[in-house]
């Protein structure tokens, strides 16, 4: 049996909800982040070819001097992929998530029976095409997707939102609770995750590039690999942010806390106040 995160049945601060989600995760890292790798994997494999035809180096990638729209529809391939990975890795930590708020141990394996795979991966694809647009026509709409949307995997399978696509409305409605809380702490937390895997996925191998002396050959196949790694961990952290942000601001807006003390305090079932009743 996997070690069970203990997840506060209350409100929490900015720092303790990511320290939550971190616990989460240490809880689930063998489903998360080996899900998160095959995925990110196969997304390097898709963006390989297409960084090639439009001229894109390692380590980095960026920009031919003659090349830049090519670059930037790859870019945006990119950011959509992005986006379809998390909400798949996303329904997985949702699927964790719920059985921690409430002390109930869950085996790995069980946890792909609640991530809901149709409606998910429905889900997964408009939110990549949106991503991918959202990037395309320039940065800002995608921040904007993602810090609305971003709670839509959690809400698939918490809430259990019978209609996937009430749940982007569900999604959106809770992040900006608060004076937009959800959507700022999305955001943040994309953010510092972007930044930590450009430097792990770019950073070492540049270094090693340095320390050559020159472009080795494996510098083609290497930096894929370190984004890879990289990307697999970022990946299922911000699952993790969003899941744990999900139950803390339905704890603190809708009183979800209180609802599983009542139905502990009437011997009921405490899962059931976690499906959202309209």
């Amino acid at each position: 049996m996997p070690a069970q995160a203990d997840l506060p049945l209350r409100p929490m601060t900015l720092g303790e909800l990511l320290d939550a989600a971190m616990a989460l995760l240490r809880a689930r890292a063998v489903p998360l982040i080996g899900t998160a790798a095959v995925l990110a994997l196969l997304e390097q494999a898709l963006l390989v070819p297409l960084r090639t035809a439009a001229f894109a180096t390692p380590p980095y990638y960026g920009p031919a001097r003659t090349h830049f729209g090519v670059w930037w529809s790859v870019t945006s391939v990119g950011f959509a992929t992005e986006a379809f990975v998390l909400t798949l890795v996303g329904a997985l930590a949702a699927a964790a998530a719920g059985p921690a708020l409430i002390g109930r141990a869950v085996p790995h394996r069980e946890l792909w029976l609640r991530t809901r795979p149709l409606a998910t991966i429905c889900i997964a694809v408009l939110l990549g095409v949106a991503g991918g647009a959202g990037f395309f026509f320039g940065v800002v709409p995608w921040l904007i997707c993602y810090g609305l949307f971003g709670l839509t995997a959690a809400v698939l399978i918490i809430d259990r939102s019978a209609n996937p696509f009430t749940a982007l409305v569900r999604s959106a409605k809770l992040a900006a609770r608060g004076g937009l809380r959800g959507f700022w702490t999305l955001l943040a937390a994309y953010i510092t995750w972007f930044a930590i895997r450009f430097a792990l996925g770019s950073g070492w191998v540049s270094l090693l590039k340095l320390i050559s002396g020159g472009d080795p050959r494996w510098l083609a196949w290497i930096t894929p690999a370190a984004y890879t790694l990289a990307n697999a961990v970022a990946y299922a952290a911000l699952a993790c942010v969003a899941a744990v942000l999900l139950l803390e601001t339905r704890i603190r807006t809708e009183g979800l806390d209180l609802a599983i003390s009542r139905a502990r305090a009437r011997g009921e079932d405490d899962a059931d106040p976690l499906v959202y009743a309209r």
